[in-house]
């Protein structure tokens, strides 16, 4: 079962890729200040996953007004994510796991739909977790099918309440 509302953001740091380097980040960066939307996606340059986080990056500036930070994972390398936001205009936090610690901390490793379609062994499942300034989940979403899209209009609910 996938992380549930009332458990807390596992303490998980993860790589970025920032310039020249690749940088440690906390999952937990924004606990105290404010919320956090965690969105696992299951592989950059994919229709789906594209449209998604293009989708996400022209919310950034609404969920900054709210204190929200936003950081979306992925099991693909902090290499091919910063070229992949380059390619899309991605401006949202991407975060590599490709050593799927935060997909196994999650609980959302995805073992029917993408290897039955494709054969991709050990993606995420395409999920939203938000949680409140204490790091508490206080939202949990985790999709079956990888080409549907998570319900913003709740996110931002959460984010909202």
């Amino acid at each position: 079962m996938p992380l549930k509302i009332g458990q807390p953001l596992p303490e998980i740091t993860l790589k970025q890729k920032v310039d020249a380097n690749v940088v440690d980040v906390s999952i937990r960066r924004n606990v105290g200040k404010g919320k956090t939307v965690i969105l696992f996606f299951p592989l950059a340059f994919t229709g789906v996953c594209t449209d998604e986080m293009c989708k996400v990056s022209g919310l950034l500036d609404e969920y900054k007004s709210l204190n929200a930070d936003v950081i979306a994972i992925s099991v693909d390398s902090p290499f091919a994510q910063e070229a992949w936001a380059k390619a899309n205009n991605i401006t949202v936090t991407l975060l590599s796991d490709f050593n799927r610690v935060a997909t196994k901390a999650f609980k959302v490793k995805d073992t029917r739909v993408i290897p039955e379609k494709f054969g991709f062994l050990n993606v995420a499942k395409r999920s939203v977790f938000v949680a409140d300034k204490n790091g508490n989940v206080i939202h949990s979403e985790v999709k079956r099918d990888p080409s549907s899209m998570p319900n913003f209009a709740k996110i931002r609910k959460a984010v909202e309440a």
